[in-house]
């Protein structure tokens, strides 16, 4: 089942890169205070890392008047997210977050099999707007979109 407005996020386990791999909690990191989590189907994949991301760093400040935590997930392993983050430029207080075995998409009920492609299970492309842990905004691209998803989309829902 896809998590919808007005549900609570599930809870799973997520990687970060802090000095080295640190595991933390979906809740710890997205529970609290009003996030913004965006996901891509893949870190250095072309439209991930010539728009999705790109944008998201490029409207940080926008966010960050409005008090929201911005946070971006992948299915790959926190070296890869620490890696591609730095090769992007992405301020420290983006959040990289790795969903090395995709055990928090599945939870979202929002991966993606890329299987017939050589990419196994990623996760759709989206992006949900949480207060408190509850989904206030849930905008998931349809197949080869990026419309929905986008920073400005995300600022204009949440500006309603």
């Amino acid at each position: 089942m896809t998590i919808a407005v007005g549900d609570t996020l599930p809870e799973a386990t997520l990687a970060v890169f802090d000095g080295g791999i640190k595991t933390v909690t979906s809740t710890d990191v997205l529970g609290r205070g009003k996030v913004v989590l965006f996901a891509v189907p893949g870190a250095f994949t072309p439209t991930c890392s010539n728009k999705h991301l790109p944008g998201f760093t490029q409207h940080m400040e926008d966010f960050r008047e409005r008090g929201i935590t911005v946070a971006c997930m992948s299915v790959n392993d926190a070296f890869v997210m620490r890696a591609w983050g730095e090769s992007q430029g992405v301020p420290g207080d983006l959040l990289m977050l790795a969903d090395g075995n995709a055990s928090f998409t599945r939870a979202l009920g929002l991966e993606l099999d890329g299987t017939k492609n050589g990419m196994g299970i990623r996760a759709k492309r989206f992006a949900l707007y949480a207060e408190d842990g509850v989904v206030k905004v849930l905008h998931v691209e349809e197949p080869g979109e990026f419309r929905v998803s986008t920073a400005e989309a995300m600022l204009e829902a949440i500006d309603g």
